[in-house]
């Protein structure tokens, strides 16, 4: 339910990171939004998960690219900057089911990025669940303005991580780390974001 960005520092004022879930549908969607901005621009460590990732690419090509009322299409429509939109092969589905993009994909990596340090290799293979994604069209845009895409499925040519520079860690992804984190073997997603969480509250200190 935040507002504002006043609203962002008394929620968040306590915390060390902030996890931005998977979800559906426009409720909450410009808090959402919010936090990612207030994380972008705190230097609050940042982990967001499908939907998580969408919010980001929102808030940096509406604040850092100057793309007024960019939105997703899940959430409206008629927005005239639709940095997230339905896959191409999700337009004519009308009978929702079992038809989202499900399942493992592969996912190459971009050498010295952040993700890369953590996963220590070049090709993943991760599980998805999801019908948006990052519209190809505004990819140039967002990645001249500094949004660094350190994943891509590159059959499909579509964004599956995304990072920013200068940050301790602001990371989103398209798919469901979640699916594949153990109690014993953390995901190194979640790994890295919790390292940076505990690095941001000793900073704090």
């Amino acid at each position: 339910n935040l507002k504002n960005l006043d609203q962002c520092i008394d929620k968040f004022k306590s915390v060390d990171g902030i996890l931005l879930l998977p979800g559906f549908g426009k409720r909450g969607s410009e808090g959402k939004i919010l936090a990612c901005q207030y994380a972008r621009h705190n230097k609050v460590p940042f982990l967001g998960i499908c939907l998580g990732l969408q919010c980001a690419v929102i808030e940096f090509a509406r604040n850092i690219c100057k793309m007024e009322n960019a939105n997703s299409t899940e959430f409206n429509p008629e927005t005239p900057y639709p940095v997230i939109d339905l896959m191409e092969s999700q337009q004519m589905i009308e009978r929702k089911g079992g038809t989202m993009r499900l399942g493992s994909y592969e996912c190459n990596l971009k050498s010295g990025t952040k993700v890369y340090r953590e996963y220590k290799t070049k090709k993943i293979y991760e599980r998805h669940r999801h019908r948006w994604e990052v519209k190809n069209l505004y990819r140039k845009k967002l990645e001249k303005n500094g949004l660094i895409i350190s994943g891509l499925n590159t059959e499909l040519n579509l964004v599956e991580i995304i990072e920013l520079e200068n940050h301790p860690w602001f990371v989103g992804c398209q798919f469901h780390p979640e699916l594949k984190s153990r109690v014993l073997k953390a995901h190194p997603l979640f790994r890295g974001f919790i390292a940076a969480s505990l690095d941001y509250n000793r900073f704090k200190k």
